[in-house]
C-alpha cells in the first residue's frame, strides 16, 4: 500500500457539520449595560477584595464604578501606594441574575491619565549604537573589543612576530 493511500485510508471523508457545532458570530452590543444598583453599591465588597493586594492605608477614596456589561461592575480607587502616584486600585464585580450576593472577579492596579510609566518600547536593533555593534562583532568574532583590529599594515611592520600565537613568543625577546 502506498503513503498515498494509507493517507486517504486512514482520513476518511470529512464529516459535515451539526448544528450544535456552528458557533454563531457575535453580535454587536446595540444598547449600554444596565445600571444595577446592587454592583454600583458594593463599594465595601470591592475595598475588600484588594485586601490580598494592599493594606488598608495604601487603598485611598472610591473614585468611582463603571458598568462594564450586565451584571458587571469596576469599582475604582485612589492608590496610596509609594511610587504609584496617579495609579488606581481597580475590582471588578459580579452577580448572578436575581441574585444580591456579590462577588469580586479580578483585582488590580492600573495607571491613571496623569501617572508615570514607563517609555514606549524601542526594537533592540534601534537603541543599540554602532560602536556598540562594531565592539559586538569583535566579541562574536573572537577578538578583545577593546584592542583595535588588525590592519594589514600593522602586520607588514611588526613582522612575524605579531601573528604568532603568545604561548610561541620567546619570553626572553
Amino acid at each position: 500500500m502506498s503513503g498515498q493511500d494509507l493517507t486517504s485510508a486512514t482520513e476518511g471523508p470529512t464529516p459535515e457539520p451539526v448544528a450544535s457545532d456552528v458557533v454563531a458570530p457575535a453580535r454587536a452590543r446595540r444598547r449600554a449595560p444596565r445600571k444595577d444598583e446592587v454592583l454600583m453599591g458594593a463599594v465595601d465588597e470591592a475595598r475588600a477584595g484588594l485586601a490580598g493586594l494592599a493594606t488598608p492605608e495604601q487603598i485611598g477614596e472610591h473614585v468611582g464604578v463603571v458598568m462594564d456589561d450586565d451584571r458587571l461592575a469596576t469599582h475604582r480607587f485612589v492608590s496610596h501606594l509609594p511610587g504609584y502616584r496617579g495609579w488606581h486600585w481597580y475590582a471588578t464585580v459580579a452577580r448572578v441574575p436575581r441574585s444580591r450576593h456579590v462577588t469580586v472577579c479580578e483585582v488590580g492596579l492600573s495607571a491613571g491619565e496623569d501617572s508615570l510609566v514607563a517609555p514606549p518600547w524601542v526594537p533592540y536593533a534601534e537603541r543599540v549604537s554602532q560602536a556598540e555593534r562594531a565592539r559586538m562583532q569583535s566579541v562574536a568574532e573572537g577578538r578583545d573589543p577593546n584592542r583595535p583590529a588588525p590592519s594589514d599594515e600593522n602586520t607588514e611592520s611588526e613582522g612575524s612576530d605579531a601573528s604568532a600565537p603568545e604561548q610561541e613568543r620567546n619570553p626572553a625577546e
